[in-house]
């Protein structure tokens, strides 16, 4: 009786770690053309007429947000950059997602609050290696990116990684 739990266990172990190797691999993939070390510098006004840019969120964690009003994932975490915007230092930056009347009407819609730089010809996308949306910077208060993050992602797991980028000095 023992042996077959023991065999039970061991074959969980290994299908454990095979499962989460598996999306280690995809992570590496999928973010495999993004920017790491030092953030690409981006300076303009958000859709509310306010100045933004990177040198302005030194000291703090700050979330880079690339999303688009087409992609049925970003629905999905709206509600939740959103939330982490209400306490924490976020830009969200609309790709391909048509001019600012179409974005602000967009907003409207969903009823969301949150700062957003157009980036409708890619630009911005690009300098950060975005292949895809939704795709999260977590950039410590030193202007180096420590996390990326492409796909759904949860809030709780924005707000960690924002929480360990603030210990990063």
């Amino acid at each position: 009786m023992a042996t077959v739990r023991s065999k039970r266990w061991f074959r969980f172990t290994w299908q454990a770690l095979l499962f989460i190797a598996v999306l280690f691999a995809v992570h590496l993939y999928v973010t495999r053309n993004a920017v790491t070390g030092p953030a690409p510098p981006f300076a303009g006004r958000l859709l509310d007429g306010e100045p933004v840019s990177l040198q302005q969120f030194r000291g703090r964690p700050l979330l880079v947000h690339f999303w688009a009003s087409w992609c049925g994932i970003c629905r999905l975490e709206q509600s939740s950059i959103a939330a982490l915007a209400r306490d924490h230092q976020v830009v969200t930056i609309a790709m391909q997602s048509g001019g600012a009347v179409s974005v602000k009407n967009y907003l409207h819609k969903h009823k969301l609050h949150i700062p957003v730089l157009l980036d409708q010809n890619g630009v911005l996308a690009r300098r950060y290696g975005v292949r895809g949306v939704p795709t999260s910077f977590v950039v410590d208060g030193n202007g180096v990116i420590r996390f990326v993050e492409v796909g759904y992602t949860t809030g709780l797991g924005l707000r960690l990684r924002l929480w360990w980028a603030g210990l990063t000095r």
